[in-house]
């Protein structure tokens, strides 16, 4: 008899899982029948390609569009962004793997990462579209703050952080003209590694949209030539009751500091997808059916044939096995846990990938994007609102 694996969600013999998906500290089980429940395997429309992305309001599921009713039809464009490329050789290995395999389609490099110039030259010999993973709170920095006094690192010479950057952020302590200076080094050290302009910008732990930090993050882009960044906004991660309690507190925080930073966006001519998933999906939790469920939840009253497009934060790879590894203070917990090879294997299982083609969804990068404005579609003010759970029927 064949079950699902726990950990990747691709069928294994026994039910066991796949023994490099097995986390001692997680050891799952199979997923129950109403879980699975909530996500439904649609068929082939008429339309070329196959079928189409169908939300139903009250269930938040993917169903076929067939069934009807207060369903909405919708054609989605989805861009897969490994983050932290160039962290460790172990993680880019796996992020080529997931590449390669067609589960990933856009990578985010992080120019200060111990691997960063092995990663440069993976992504030109595969060609792999690359953006800049703007990193303002891990390891040392690129610009003239490596050479001592300066807001954005400690006595030791190492960024803040990821709390202590926002805590310094939230007490008025960071100097935001030293913000700008090393934005504008990660940028200039980017092209010396790929000889090109990044394909988009992100912020290495949401940083760019922090109070402040958004200002002269889109200064910088649009002084650049820069159009694509991530508006790390997911609809509903405070009812997943999966996450531990800092998890979603830390997912509030971003969501609160996204919204404010679209105004800053917007004004620089800064441009994302219409809608994000990923905070509700990362490490341990992700799973082919909450990922689908992300989606569907994110797209909840987008009307009919609405074209749309998303984006899915991922951060596949293999563990990182020290001291090798980090952005000069070598690799951290997450980077070598099971959590990073875990979303590997959902990533690139057949679950996943093959709902996704049922369903119609167009994996693609940015640079194949239209150009849209954010705020001009439907799609983009649904993404804004908050969402609400429907009363049931």
């Amino acid at each position: 008899m064949r079950h699902f694996c726990s950990r990747c969600e691709s069928r294994a013999r026994g039910g066991a899982g796949h023994q490099a998906c097995r986390d001692p500290r997680d050891r799952q089980a199979a997923r129950t029948k109403a879980e699975r429940g909530r996500v439904r395997r649609g068929g082939a429309s008429g339309d070329v390609g196959g079928g189409a992305w169908t939300v139903r309001s009250r269930a938040r599921t993917l169903a076929h569009p067939a069934d009807g009713g207060t369903m909405a039809r919708l054609r989605v464009r989805l861009v897969v962004t490994a983050d932290d490329f160039g962290y460790c050789p172990r993680r880019d290995e796996g992020i080529v793997e997931a590449f390669l395999a067609g589960a990933v389609t856009s990578v985010s490099l992080l120019v200060n990462g111990s691997a960063a110039e092995s990663a440069a030259e993976l992504a030109r010999r595969h060609q792999i579209p690359t953006g800049l993973h703007a990193n303002l709170s891990e390891g040392r920095p690129v610009g003239p703050a490596r050479h001592g006094a300066s807001s954005l690192i400690g006595s030791e010479g190492f960024f803040l952080g990821k709390m202590g950057f926002r805590r310094a952020v939230a007490a008025g302590e960071v100097i935001l003209p030293q913000v700008r200076e090393e934005l504008e080094a990660q940028l200039s050290r980017f092209r010396e590694l790929l000889g090109r302009d990044p394909t988009h910008v992100d912020g290495h732990q949401h940083v760019h949209v922090l109070p402040g930090v958004c200002r002269v993050f889109a200064e910088a882009l649009q002084a650049c030539g820069v159009r694509f960044t991530r508006l790390p906004l997911e609809r509903g991660v405070d009812g997943c009751a999966w996450l531990e309690a800092p998890a979603r507190a830390f997912a509030g925080a971003v969501e609160q500091d996204a919204r404010a930073a679209i105004g800053p966006f917007v004004h620089h001519g800064l441009r994302w997808t219409d809608v994000f998933v990923g905070l509700s999906t990362c490490g341990r939790n992700m799973s082919a059916h909450r990922v689908l469920e992300a989606l569907a939840r994110a797209l909840e009253g987008v009307p009919t044939g609405q074209a749309v497009t998303a984006e899915l934060m991922a951060h596949p790879g293999y563990p990182s096995v020290p001291p090798l590894g980090g952005c000069g203070e070598g690799p951290d917990a997450f980077s070598c846990s099971l959590d990073r090879l875990h979303e590997l294997r959902v990533l690139t299982a057949p679950a996943l990938r093959a709902q996704l083609a049922r369903d119609g969804v167009q994996l693609c990068t940015l640079e194949d994007l239209d150009g849209k404005r954010p705020g001009e579609g439907a799609a983009s003010r649904a993404a804004r609102e908050p969402f609400v759970e429907p009363s049931p029927p």
